[in-house]
């Protein structure tokens, strides 16, 4: 008996060493830092304690430039992950460097449902020439926050947020009369800029904002770019708007809403939850609204912000099917409501949506009802469906380094005169590289 037990035995321990042996090893790079670092984490063993032949290693690699850039080094010197987490504006240079295939490649007919159940605005983005060739993930767009107790106290009315840059300059008008230190807060970043174009109606770029044919023009110098200057500087001028300085710096204007010296905040609807637990804990009541637009315009809606997972060519099939299952379940209804409720980021399957509306989530945490409704009120057309430019890190840079010009006092024409004659000479080096 003592042998057979032993043999038993044996058996169970090859077995076991095999399994080990068999088990598939997938590694994900993301740029999520902090509090979203430990949930992706936390997601990744939830995966793998009901995936027990396939390990997800998450990564956290820094910023996004960081993350896509370390991806691209990591590839040519044959040490690739196999999923990366690329922002949205990455999308072209991810095309562009040939390191990933297209996610919808993997996918078989019978999970197609799974690619139709993303909600219009995210596919719109994500879609590019008919294909899904990343896996929408982390979607954000950018909303107006306001303190409802400093309103209250320059009389302003707490349910009636400002709608246009003009209903913006005059609240602000109240609330420094009303002794507020600073009116309104974003930080200095494009993605702003981006916002307020396609809410009018224009693109960023020609040839169908790069979605008909690549981008070879960035449109700096024009109306729509001029109306959004003006106004920014005059905010400035009049001590209304205030950053702490340094470009893309998205603490630093969340500190100074949050401390309350600025009343208005502009920024990512990612930050709901964040916002509103800082608002509980320094005793004041937050408010949402949408992003304010010049006046006298039709708004179109925002264009989709955030991140999606692309994964890398070149790895053996198994664990090509393992990456496309790990994503599959990341990213599905359960744990997109998850990912949601955690972050603040939204939702981007209408299943998702359905289950949210089912439980009055957004009844009962109204600062998130503002964000979704201003995504699903998005009219889908070219300017909202995002620009596709090879070089959007670069070309984001230039624009921002003219609104720090506009803001020091050089004149706003011949400043965006200038960084679009440099848009255009980085957009032409750029293709030139990747022909």
């Amino acid at each position: 008996m003592k042998k057979v037990l032993m043999a038993l035995f044996a058996v169970l321990t090859a077995f076991s060493s095999a399994l080990a042996q068999e088990k598939i090893h997938i590694t994900f790079w993301h740029a999520m830092g902090g509090s979203r670092a430990a949930f992706i984490d936390r997601m990744v063993q939830d995966f793998n304690y009901t995936h027990p032949n396939i390990e997800v290693k998450a990564q956290y690699k820094g910023s996004y430039r960081d993350t896509l850039n370390s991806a691209i080094l990591a590839y040519k010197q044959g040490n690739a992950p196999h999923i990366v987490q690329i922002f949205e504006v990455g999308s072209q240079l991810a095309l562009d460097s040939g390191i990933f295939m297209p996610f919808q490649d993997l996918v078989k007919p019978g999970d197609y449902a799974l690619l139709n159940d993303f909600i219009k605005p995210v596919a719109n983005y994500y879609r590019i020439k008919g294909k899904f060739n990343s896996v929408p993930f982390n979607s954000s767009n950018p909303i107006l926050y306001y303190n409802k107790d400093l309103f209250r106290k320059a009389g302003l009315d707490p349910e009636n947020p400002p709608k246009t840059f003009d209903e913006i300059v005059d609240a602000c008008v109240k609330l420094k009369k009303a002794g507020v230190r600073y009116c309104i807060t974003w930080p200095l970043h494009s993605w702003f800029v981006e916002q307020w174009i396609a809410e009018q109606g224009a693109l960023l770029a020609n040839n169908e904002n790069g979605r008909k044919a690549r981008a070879t023009n960035i449109y700096i110098n024009s109306k729509p770019m001029y109306r959004i200057m003006n106004w920014w500087k005059k905010l400035y001028d009049k001590g209304y708007y205030a950053y702490s300085g340094k470009p893309e710096d998205w603490d630093g204007a969340n500190n100074l809403f949050v401390s309350q010296q600025a009343a208005m905040l502009i920024t990512s609807t990612s930050d709901v939850t964040i916002l509103e637990n800082a608002a509980y804990e320094h005793g004041f009541k937050l408010g949402t609204g949408f992003l304010p637009v010049p006046d006298g315009i039709k708004r179109n809606g925002v264009v989709v912000g955030g991140a999606s997972l692309w994964v890398t060519k070149g790895h053996p099939k198994k664990e090509l099917e393992a990456a496309k299952e790990f994503l599959l379940w990341f990213t599905n209804t359960e744990n997109e409501v998850r990912w949601h409720k955690g972050t603040g980021y939204f939702p981007v399957r209408e299943s998702a949506v359905k289950v949210l509306k089912f439980e009055k989530w957004f009844d009962k945490h109204p600062a998130y009802k503002a964000a979704f409704d201003q995504l699903l009120q998005t009219i889908p057309n070219r300017a909202t469906q995002g620009a596709l430019i090879g070089n959007f890190p670069e070309i984001r840079t230039i624009i921002e380094n003219a609104v720090q010009d506009i803001l020091a006092g050089k004149p706003i024409r011949a400043t965006l005169q200038e960084a679009d004659r440099k848009a255009d000479q980085a957009l032409k080096r750029y293709n030139m590289s990747v022909r």
